[in-house]
Parts: C-alpha cells; structure tokens; sequence
C-alpha cells in the first residue's frame, strides 16, 4: 500500500480501508464549567502532541490542513448517508453522526491554527466578530 507524508493511502485513521464507512458513536455531553477552556487547550494538546510524534516542517503543516480536506469530506459522506443519496447503500448515518463529523473538521481546523503559531481562540473570535458585524443592524 502506498504511504505518503500524511499516511497510508485508502485508509481511515483506524487502519481499515477507506470505501469502507466507520462506526462512529456520538454521545451528547452536556458540560458545566467553562466548556470553551476544554475546547482550547485540547487543540493546544493536539498540536504539541502532532509537533513531538511528527515534527513541525513545511510538509507536516500541510497535511494539517489538508487534513481539513479530508474530514470535510467525511462531513459531506455522512450527510449523504442521511439522505440515503446512494441507492446501493441507502440510509447510513444519522444527523447526530453529521454534526459529530463537522465538529471534527471545527477542531482539526483549530489544530492547524494553533500549528500555524497563532492563538486559535484569538482568531476565532476575531472571526465570530467580523461575521457579527455583517449580520448585526
């Protein structure tokens, strides 16, 4: 099989061929404390433990992006899923399975922000502010 900088080719991060859906199991939590503080420092965690297991090089920053890519598609898989779009395998996913697939492409693209050398939480919110600028009367 084929491996390039950002894994085996036609696998899943399980290692199982990637024509192949994935169970996924979505748990509702409902948090107490400050839920954006768990948020940040698992994308910092995530990228210092990405930095020490594969390094910080040009190439490694790229697969981090890119990496929004592929779990975009997945996004978009499982919402075809729902609608059962493909006749051979009709409905696949529920929409609790979407919303937990989008919220992988949320924090892989945290990660990437952080690996950039830049404050995720700092540039969302600038983000949330320029939107709510456009949409605020």
């Amino acid at each position: 099989m084929p491996v390039g900088p950002c894994g085996p080719a036609g696998t899943d991060r399980a290692g199982r061929a990637a024509d192949r859906p994935r169970p996924r199991t979505v748990t509702a939590v409902r948090f107490t404390g400050r839920v954006d503080e768990v948020i940040w420092n698992a994308a910092r965690a995530a990228r210092a433990w990405l930095d020490a297991a594969n390094g910080t090089d040009q190439t490694e920053l790229t697969c981090r992006i890119l990496k929004l890519s592929e779990e975009a598609g997945e996004a978009a898989g499982a919402w075809i899923g729902v609608l059962g779009q493909n006749p051979r395998k009709g409905v696949t996913h529920s929409r609790a399975e979407v919303a937990a697939e989008l919220a992988d492409v949320v924090f892989t693209a945290l990660v990437a922000i952080e690996s950039l050398g830049l404050d995720a939480r700092s540039v969302v919110t600038a983000c949330a502010a320029k939107v709510e600028s456009r949409i605020t009367p």
